[in-house]
């Protein structure tokens, strides 16, 4: 009886140590009680993420006009006029 009890208590207790190794749960507390290390890597990836949204928008701003260029030279007579106005701005801002 107490055998079996133990290898209940044992298989759950492997079990709760894989679920917790496997969230790393065990690190996450080591990190909130490092504030130092939790300050630079919240810094650390709040100007990764900052470069990454920049280049981002760059690209995607740039296929953009570039679409839009080639809607221009299609010479559609409403949309062109407007098209061109817009990128007539965005190329005299730089």
């Amino acid at each position: 009886m107490k055998r079996k009890l133990y290898d209940q208590i044992n298989k759950k207790l492997d079990k709760l140590n894989y679920l917790l190794t496997k969230n790393k749960v065990l690190e996450l507390a080591e990190l909130l009680g490092n504030k130092k290390e939790l300050l630079f890597r919240n810094l650390w990836s709040g100007m990764v993420k900052g470069i990454g949204i920049g280049i981002g928008v760059t690209i995607i701003t740039a296929i953009i006009l570039l679409i839009l260029q080639k809607i221009v030279t299609w010479n559609i007579p409403i949309i062109g006029e407007y098209i061109a106005d817009i990128v007539d701005i965005v190329k005299n801002s730089n």
